[in-house]
């Protein structure tokens, strides 16, 4: 079955497909030794397609995984600058895997690493509204902290936002431990969201995804998604 050839790289775990249709302008690609363009379609089981001169390998087998980010990582392959990046922490998974979405570097929690291109991109475009829930621990204008950043209904800069849902989970003086859900993950959302409203942020910690819950997975370590728990990921409809 014929599919285009960004499609094809982004599933065989190589790049993105927005990082694929630039290697296909820049002729990088080629099928049976021509020189493909950005929107040909190719038989990945009956064309011989190459990245540099290089024959793309048998298929891997697709891996999902759950990773408990530590602060200071970055959600990035490689970094110019040197930073630790989360791919580093799943190295040993025995596959290259990717993050899903992001998780910036001062936060922590649930991040999704996997090799399979489609899965990435459903989880991580917008119009699917995936549910995250972070728990926030914060320090300033505390009382009613919960209902401000209920009401709000636009970032700083004037973009609309879904009202995002919040509770206080405890209170332990100047600091709240707050738990906040979203469904867009906008740049830094959450952390945006409380400047607003006269907090500062101490700790963001994602504890959920979807239906997926961190648990008690130890920081910096991963495991394997179970069948039942990607399945569910993927049939999950988006929230409105």
């Amino acid at each position: 079955m014929e599919e285009r050839l960004q499609k094809i790289l982004s599933a065989a775990g190589l790049c993105s497909r927005r990082q694929a249709e630039e290697w296909l302008k820049a002729g990088r690609v080629t099928v049976d030794g021509v020189t493909a363009s950005l929107g040909d379609k190719a038989d990945k089981d009956h064309s011989v397609i190459a990245v540099d001169g290089k024959p793309l390998a048998a298929e891997p087998e697709k891996v999902y995984l759950m990773l408990n980010k530590p602060r200071g990582y970055v959600t990035t392959l490689s970094d110019e600058r040197g930073r630790p990046t989360a791919a580093s922490l799943t190295a040993d998974c025995g596959v290259r895997v990717y993050p899903v979405g992001r998780l910036d570097m001062d936060s922590e929690g649930l991040l999704l690493m996997t090799n399979d291109g489609d899965f990435a991109q459903r989880m991580a475009h917008p119009r699917h509204r995936k549910e995250k829930e972070y728990h926030v621990t914060v320090s300033g204008a505390l009382p009613g902290c919960d209902g401000r950043l209920r009401s709000l209904a636009a970032l700083e800069d004037g973009t609309p936002i879904v009202p995002a849902k919040v509770k206080v989970l405890r209170r332990d003086g100047e600091t709240w431990v707050l738990s906040v859900t979203i469904c867009q993950g906008l740049n830094r959302q959450i952390r945006r969201m409380c400047a607003q409203t006269g907090l500062s942020v101490r700790r963001l910690r994602r504890v959920r995804e979807g239906s997926l819950v961190l648990g008690d997975l130890p920081l910096g370590k991963w495991r394997v998604l179970t069948k039942a728990e990607t399945a569910a990921l993927l049939g999950e409809k988006g929230t409105s």
